[in-house]
């Protein structure tokens, strides 16, 4: 049963909050409240209250845009507006989780990011000073997360009791706490076991020992300083690319599926939330993922060559 007096409240609140807190214009309020006035009329006739909302409500309500033929740059803007609505209850206290934190809007095209090739990716890790006490682990930061293609938010989490050497795999908590396991070149562990020796000469803080990445203060890294790392190497290499720590992710699925490995392995090695369930990727077969992975990234291929010839 809806109570319609307490969506007329929320909504009475979130006008309030757009003219006060945003300090927003009157035609871009109107625009905002539009776009919500379009769920509210979606949730009245569903007989679904503002805070029982859930994610596959919300995931059929932005159907319904596109079975009518609402286009899709139009649909973006929908859901943007109803994104700033439920952050707004969020913040407010009404209610207590998100629901459009997993929501998606529709593709409306987007330039292609940069890609580096593995020459660059190569100077760019060669440019790290060795020398500075966070030189090592700087270059084992940049080795990962090319040769595991990880998010930045995904490398700052990365814990030691994560960390699967042997059998040649790494645990990785990505979006929605969604974990997967991801396989990991022989380079990137050489680089992340020379790390330990500085790594251990840093008293962790307390709460913080099981973080991989440690600042100089003992306290996990940030993303900020991780993209601060990747912009003083790039800048040092002399790439004038626009590259963040994200272009080495897109340059690992790049160089992966240019070699001729498996989408669907890439698609689930990078966590990607149409396929990166927990349902799906168990029917995956990890043997499969580490061996499109070996068989098909320059750093395993390169380096087994190197391995080769140094014997």
């Amino acid at each position: 049963m809806v109570d319609k007096d307490e969506n007329n409240e929320l909504v009475r609140r979130y006008k309030q909050y757009l003219r006060l807190e945003r300090s927003l214009s009157a035609n871009t309020r109107d625009a905002y409240l539009a776009d919500l006035d379009k769920l509210l009329s979606y949730l009245l006739l569903e007989g679904i209250g503002v805070k029982n909302v859930t994610l596959d409500v919300l995931h059929g309500f932005a159907a319904g845009l596109h079975d009518v033929g609402i286009h899709p740059r139009s649909q973006a803007r929908v859901i943007s507006g109803i994104k700033s609505f439920f952050r707004f209850l969020l913040l407010d206290g009404s209610i207590e989780s998100d629901p459009t934190e997993l929501l998606e809007s529709p593709k409306i095209g987007f330039k292609i990011p940069e890609v580096l090739t593995l020459e660059e990716i190569d100077r760019i890790i060669s440019t790290v000073d060795l020398s500075k006490s966070e030189g090592q682990r700087n270059r084992a930061i940049l080795e990962t997360l090319y040769s595991c293609g990880l998010r930045v938010s995904e490398l700052v989490n990365l814990k030691l009791s994560e960390l699967y050497f042997d059998e040649g795999f790494i645990k990785v908590e990505g979006k929605g706490s969604k974990q997967r396991l991801v396989p990991i070149s022989p380079r990137a562990i050489k680089e992340i076991r020379l790390y330990f020796y500085d790594r251990n000469a840093v008293p962790a803080k307390k709460g913080q020992e099981d973080y991989l990445f440690l600042s100089r203060r003992g306290t996990k890294m940030s993303r900020i300083m991780v993209f601060h790392i990747v912009k003083e190497q790039v800048q040092a290499a002399g790439i004038v690319k626009n590259v963040s720590p994200h272009t080495f992710r897109h340059s690992f699925a790049t160089h992966l599926l240019e070699g001729g490995a498996n989408l669907k392995a890439i698609q689930c090695m990078l966590g990607h939330e149409d396929i990166a369930t927990t349902e799906i990727y168990t029917h995956v077969d990890r043997s499969m993922l580490r061996s499109e992975i070996i068989a098909h990234h320059p750093r395993n291929i390169h380096y087994g060559e190197r391995q080769e010839r140094t014997e």
